[in-house]
């Protein structure tokens, strides 16, 4: 456990070295969807919140079928429900046995489906603000090829495709949206993209565009941002701090994390828990996918049914205080409407996909008496030799196994010292000395 004071880091937004799949079609439904048929808005008075549920895992352990299985029972259940997809793997419509395309498809009574056509997205919400990065690229001396690749940031095609939720959950056609996410690696780095991108665009870009002035300032020549690009950046900013404000209310927005039992599968279950908690986002289920019936007595499969069993003992004493489903595997690929309700019977039996299947708050911030003020990071499988907390200005950044999480500090605790930090319960706990009096006038 190491605190740094007045450490100046970047913020990291994902794994290091991570490079974003490319997109791939394996679906040939996918290239002629039928007509979109987008859903009547909600009644009006309407208030409920839209409830969002992400749904990622280790690639192959079945997180699309599980996705779109959960998005037919809250269909089946009466919750105008859409499903989309960040994964560039284009999955969904296998799953659903059905063509999608980039805006809402009906699929079932109750339930539309879209995938997201990421490049589509980048070309609308990143025109401007990008003609002009490799505009200011050109004049520090680039050519303009190396300009324009400098001002693709990897996953930032799948980021603006996540704004699509945001949208979705504001336009008032839908009560529940189910993401199918990509695979853990680059659904962490999406998910802390919004954060760090926003807080890039503030300090070189919005509210006047501070850096791009201080480096004409400095430097002459170098074009300012127009009125475009300002404009731009501005509502690029604030959709960002939109879509993560929404993402991060945990009445409303929870990950259901799908794995297998198998140890390597769980082990990196485990560390993408972690991280999930690290970036704010609330973990109300873990799903443990294709356990091996007991009706399965092949002798050849009973080593496999053992092993299984153990694995998910373990699963249950490693995420205490998480629910835990459990999904056979089914005699049949889980592709179509027949084979998606039966894994979504097996997933939810009587229980509500709708709910937050799981309280808690992975930042809290609680009194200890004496003006001192505890902060409490829940970092589940963390060890405290693997935590580094490093304190800047008005944030604190915690780094866990290679990945940092930024923290906004309240107003209140700006200026006031860390006097302990201790990873203790699976948690990390900061705490900070009482406010100075202030100064007799």
């Amino acid at each position: 456990m190491h605190v740094h004071h007045q450490a100046h880091l970047p913020v990291v937004s994902g794994e290091p070295g991570a490079t974003t799949p490319d997109p791939r079609n394996l679906c040939g439904s996918l290239l002629t969807p039928p007509e979109a048929k987008p859903m009547e808005p909600l009644p009006a008075g309407h208030i409920s919140p839209v409830r969002v549920l992400l749904v990622t895992g280790k690639g192959g352990v079945g997180k699309t079928s599980v996705a779109a299985a959960t998005a037919r029972r809250l269909a089946r259940d009466g919750a105008r429900t859409l499903v989309l997809s960040t994964d560039p793997a284009h999955s969904l419509a296998d799953a659903l046995d059905h063509g999608i395309g980039p805006e809402p498809t009906e699929v079932a009574p109750g339930l539309h489906a879209e995938q997201l056509d990421a490049q589509q997205r980048l070309a609308a919400q990143w025109t401007e603000i990008r003609g002009y990065l490799s505009t200011l690229l050109t004049a520090g001396g680039l050519d303009s090829l190396e300009a324009e690749e400098l001002t693709v940031v990897p996953g930032l095609e799948e980021l603006f495709a996540l704004l699509d939720v945001q949208r979705h959950a504001e336009d008032g056609h839908y009560d529940a949206v189910v993401v199918d996410c990509a695979p853990t690696a680059e659904t962490l780095r999406l998910l802390a993209l919004p954060d760090a991108l926003a807080n890039y665009i503030d300090r070189g870009l919005a509210g006047g565009g501070r850096v791009a002035r201080a480096v004409f300032e400095r430097t002459g020549g170098v074009p300012l941002p127009g009125d475009d690009v300002l404009r731009a950046a501005d509502r690029l900013q604030r959709r960002l701090r939109d879509v993560r404000a929404r993402l991060l209310d945990t009445r409303h927005a929870t990950v259901r994390l799908v794995t297998n039992a198998e140890r390597v599968v769980v082990a990196e279950t485990r560390r993408t828990h972690t991280a999930l908690h690290l970036f704010g986002y609330h973990v109300d289920a873990v799903v443990v996918n294709r356990l091996l019936p007991e009706a399965v007595t092949d002798p050849w499969l009973e080593g496999w049914k053992r092993r299984q069993a153990e694995t998910l003992d373990e699963i249950h004493d490693g995420f205490a205080g998480v629910p835990v489903l459990t999904a056979p595997l089914l005699e049949e690929e889980a592709v179509g409407g027949t084979a998606l309700d039966r894994l979504g019977d097996a997933l939810y039996a009587d229980l509500d996909p709708a709910g937050v299947l799981a309280d808690g708050e992975p930042l809290s911030f609680s009194s200890l008496g004496g003006g001192v003020t505890r902060m409490r990071l829940a970092l589940p499988f963390a060890a405290a030799e693997d935590v580094t907390v490093h304190t800047s200005d008005a944030e604190l950044f915690v780094t866990v196994g290679g990945r940092t999480g930024r923290v906004a500090m309240p107003p209140s605790l700006i200026d006031r010292p860390v006097t302990a930090a201790r990873v203790r319960d699976e948690a990390l706990e900061v705490d900070f000395a009482a406010a100075e009096p202030a100064a007799a006038s």
